[in-house]
């Protein structure tokens, strides 16, 4: 599942919105929205996380968050280290192999040291 997802899923559930209804209010099928939430499809469109947010009627900072979301939501991530140093190069070939057999609480501090080193 991917951020995108678990939030759709998460704006469903809280609303009691059953998957098939809102698929055919915003005229996809229920197969996709499923994938979308599952982290089986790409990133959604901007334009249908527009779509998503007039459905569930969300606040602008909602808004931004989903948009955030989506775009942290590609399930196939391509890493271009070309120019970069060959540290950069490992760290992205080892995160690569070993990112299925971290724990969740390794996951959390690799994202915290992200975010303190971008801020």
């Amino acid at each position: 599942m991917t951020p995108f997802g678990r939030k759709l899923r998460d704006l469903r559930a809280a609303r009691g919105v059953l998957l098939k209804d809102m698929a055919a209010a915003l005229g996809v099928s229920s197969a996709y929205l499923s994938a979308l939430e599952h982290g089986n499809r790409g990133r959604p469109s901007g334009v249908f996380v527009q779509q998503i947010s007039a459905y569930f009627n969300l606040a602008w900072d909602d808004v931004d968050e989903l948009k955030r979301l989506a775009e942290l939501s590609h399930p196939r991530v391509v890493v271009d280290t070309a120019g970069l140093s060959p540290q950069a190069t490992e760290l992205a070939n080892r995160l690569a192999e070993v990112i299925a057999r971290l724990d969740a609480e390794t996951i959390g501090r690799l994202l915290a040291e992200l975010d303190e080193s971008t801020a």
